[in-house]
């Protein structure tokens, strides 16, 4: 930024920062700046490094942007002369919480570090205008830098869910072509049976066969995967000896059916020439139920999942709500259910039947179990035991979220419900500190967050209020299986 070019007391009066300096005061200030011709694209301060003094914009615009790792960043606002900037870290002796970079040419002003302080000190009008700025500059760069977590773990969060979700879909997709292929046959098996010559008498005896198959199917035991190859092959061999048309579509759902040679004989003696469509027409009806079955536990899956996200989020009602906190919770875990579906962890859940129904807000809630058990299983990461108890302490209701792992680090004990402070990289948390849980819990509920810790696990523990009355509230007991 060179060659330096005089700054002009016009050029200070329309900075806001100089609203409260006299004539004389103000040519201080004017006497210590220098001034620098930058061309655009120009980085003149970089996030995390010391601040030389006091910049001033006193012509063009430039941009503000925020690390996101180590190579990239995202711009997060911008900034159009006159202006001030890298007062607060200048002041404070902090280092610099953002890149500047110019996104026009500009002329940028600077009072050196030492000499800014001494003239900020010496001007009440200006050091108070810089404190008034501390805290929303602050909360503004924080609230960034939240949000951008937040963002990253819902993303995260989506990508699991919409895995979860394109299972079963896939599943539906595929099980029903292969029931309209079953339909088409079973509607042909009529014609072929007629064209057949199969008498009235041959014909009812072919439906009550099929009828059998459907019985020993319903009844027959899983057969290891040696057996069933075997039991396969077998089929196959009496299928061929049969001249049967493509005995390989037909020999694995008879085999699994458990029908025997008696049942392929007599079907064979009944359909006669119509014998491969006899057998298809009956394999196409075990598979249709089958695919049926399919179909269900799909769709039920993928209604389990749609209602755990409107659980979760509480759509379609108001701020406050009645809940079983058991519904929150549950519903938190299959919205986690990506994440735990590729390791050994076990999650146990010991419920209190009897708790009443709260008025929480629920939304705000089921982050907290989201961030609590989310930490619980990065403590964990590829095997242990989560358990999660719900039970009565004196005017509340406890809720417990432990894991067995290593605990937490002597270092950060005393940190971990301070703001912004974490442990993780970026991106890979939820995006709520425990600070933020902390005063979900406290502020929003009224009610309390406190954790144990050491070498054999964590234990959060999160207590909220039961108001008056809330005992004839409960919800029916449940029973409810110890673990998941």
């Amino acid at each position: 930024m060179t060659p330096t070019i005089p700054v002009s007391l016009d050029e200070l009066r329309r900075v806001d920062l100089f609203d409260g300096l006299d004539e004389a005061q103000l040519e201080q200030w004017r006497a210590a700046a220098q001034a620098f011709n930058v061309p655009a694209g120009k980085i003149i301060a970089e996030q995390d490094a010391s601040p030389r003094g006091l910049l001033l914009l006193l012509e063009g615009r430039l941009r503000t942007y925020k690390m996101v790792d180590e190579t990239r960043f995202e711009p997060i606002g911008h900034m159009d002369a006159p202006t001030w900037m890298q007062a607060i870290a200048a002041l404070t002796e902090t280092p610099v919480g953002v890149r500047l970079q110019t996104d026009t040419d500009c002329v940028v002003g600077l009072i050196p570090l030492q000499t800014f302080t001494e003239l900020a000190l010496a001007h009440r009008s200006v050091h108070r205008k810089i404190m008034q700025a501390i805290g929303p500059v602050t909360a503004r760069l924080a609230q960034i830098d939240n949000d951008r977590e937040r963002l990253a773990s819902l993303g995260t969060m989506a990508a699991g869910l919409a895995h979860e979700l394109n299972n079963p879909v896939a599943a539906v997709k595929r099980a029903s072509s292969q029931l309209v292929d079953a339909l088409d046959i079973v509607t042909g098996a009529i014609g072929a049976f007629v064209e057949g010559g199969i008498e009235r008498a041959d014909a009812e005896r072919l439906v009550e066969l099929q009828q059998e198959a459907l019985r020993r199917s319903d009844s027959a035991a899983a057969l290891s995967s040696v057996d069933a190859a075997d039991a396969e092959d077998d089929m196959l061999e009496r299928l061929e000896d049969l001249g049967i048309d493509e005995p390989w579509r037909l020999a694995e759902v008879l085999a699994a059916a458990g029908v025997d040679e008696a049942w392929l004989s007599e079907v064979a003696e009944r359909a006669g020439p119509a014998v491969s469509n006899a057998l298809a027409w009956v394999v196409a009806t075990l598979s249709a139920r089958g695919l049926a079955t399919e179909l269900q536990e799909s769709a039920s899956r993928m209604s389990d999942l749609v209602g755990a996200i409107k659980t979760y989020s509480y759509m379609d009602r108001g701020d406050l709500v009645q809940v079983d906190l058991r519904e929150g919770i549950d519903a938190t875990i299959k919205v986690l259910g990506h994440k735990l579906k590729h390791t050994k962890i076990d999650v146990r859940k010991d419920y209190d039947p009897t708790l009443p129904r709260l008025a929480v807000r629920g939304s705000e809630l089921n982050q907290v179990w989201t961030n609590l058990i989310d930490n619980a299983v990065d403590a964990l990461g590829e095997t242990g035991t989560i358990t999660i108890t719900t039970s009565r302490d004196g005017p509340c209701v406890r809720v417990d979220i432990a894991d067995d792992g290593p605990g937490i680090p002597e270092e950060a004990r005393r940190r971990v419900l301070e703001p912004f402070f974490t442990t993780k990289e970026v991106g890979s948390g939820t995006g709520l500190g425990l600070d933020t849980v902390r005063r979900i819990v406290e502020d929003r509920h009224d009610g309390s967050l406190g954790f144990d810790t050491g070498p054999d696990g964590t234990s959060f523990h999160v207590w909220l209020p039961i108001p008056d009355g809330s005992e004839l509230a409960a919800p029916p007991t449940t029973t409810e299986d110890s673990s998941t």
